[in-house]
């Protein structure tokens, strides 16, 4: 089923910075959580990523991303999941994170 134009338009995309990363051992699958900042508008959220295959946690730290910041906050475990961190997902369920090629303000919405 398609989306209409209007649904996607209520999709808010957002370049964000991670600016902290934890282990998650109590994941099902392996996963960080990620502290992200937003930028002045939107503020720092938190998200749960299946990263760890790909990305190791100092190496994400300063890393821009792009997120879905409009979904409704969802439970994982003991931890609140607040954005969705986008990523290609390969083969194997690797996950190769979306970004922006040059440093940009925190908050750019993805249009």
């Amino acid at each position: 089923m398609d989306l209409t134009w209007n649904e996607f338009e209520r999709t808010d995309m957002r370049v964000g910075t991670i600016i902290e990363v934890n282990d998650f051992p109590e994941a099902r699958k392996p996963a960080f959580q990620l502290t992200i900042d937003f930028g002045s508008e939107i503020g720092i959220r938190k998200s749960s990523a299946q990263i760890t295959k790909r990305y190791q946690k100092e190496d994400l730290v300063n890393r821009q991303i792009v997120a879905v910041v409009n979904f409704p906050r969802k439970q994982i475990g003991k931890f609140m999941s607040e954005c969705l961190v986008l990523g290609a997902v390969g083969e194997e369920g690797d996950v190769i994170l979306l970004a922006p090629d040059f440093k940009i303000p925190n908050g750019l919405r993805i249009g």
